[in-house]
């Protein structure tokens, strides 16, 4: 999108959390904090209401320290939150935000990063590592994550 900052025209994750310093979001026990700023922002971002998704439909995996230059001037160096939603929702994306959206199966999500290898696509360096490290290995248990969640370590440190 036009007023966004950093990989502007790249494609990239569903949402991200980004808590405000405000007491609510701060709360660190079960990633409560992250996990409330993530419904925030999936309201912001992809217009789900609340009445569609509660904090339990949101499920902290781990996390994970990037750093990586986004053009000349901006940047990502963060530690992210990764959050997991499996839901049937409705979805009103703010064009401010999201240029387009849509649902990816894992034969999709491979095309794109092949379009990508090829020169076709952007890709955000952060959801390319997620995809790879993360979201291929899991996707064959994804009706049963606990095996993955790791709210202890952060990846990449």
């Amino acid at each position: 999108s036009s007023h966004l900052y950093t990989a502007l025209g790249h494609f990239t994750d569903s949402c991200s959390s980004h808590p405000l310093y405000v007491p609510e979001e701060l709360e660190e026990k079960d990633a409560l904090g992250v996990r409330r700023a993530a419904l925030r922002r999936l309201q912001a971002e992809l217009g789900i209401s609340q009445d569609q998704i509660s904090i339990k439909d949101i499920i902290f995996i781990t996390r994970k320290y990037h750093k990586c230059q986004s053009d000349a001037i901006w940047g990502e160096h963060e530690i992210a939150y990764l959050l997991l939603v499996r839901k049937d929702l409705m979805l009103n994306p703010d064009t401010r935000e999201v240029k387009r959206c849509c649902y990816m199966s894992q034969k999709d999500v491979q095309e794109l990063l092949d379009r990508e290898a090829r020169g076709e696509e952007k890709i955000t360096p952060w959801f390319r590592s997620m995809i790879e490290d993360f979201l291929f290995p899991w996707w064959p248990h994804l009706e049963d994550v606990s095996s993955f969640v790791e709210p202890d370590k952060i990846y990449g440190l």
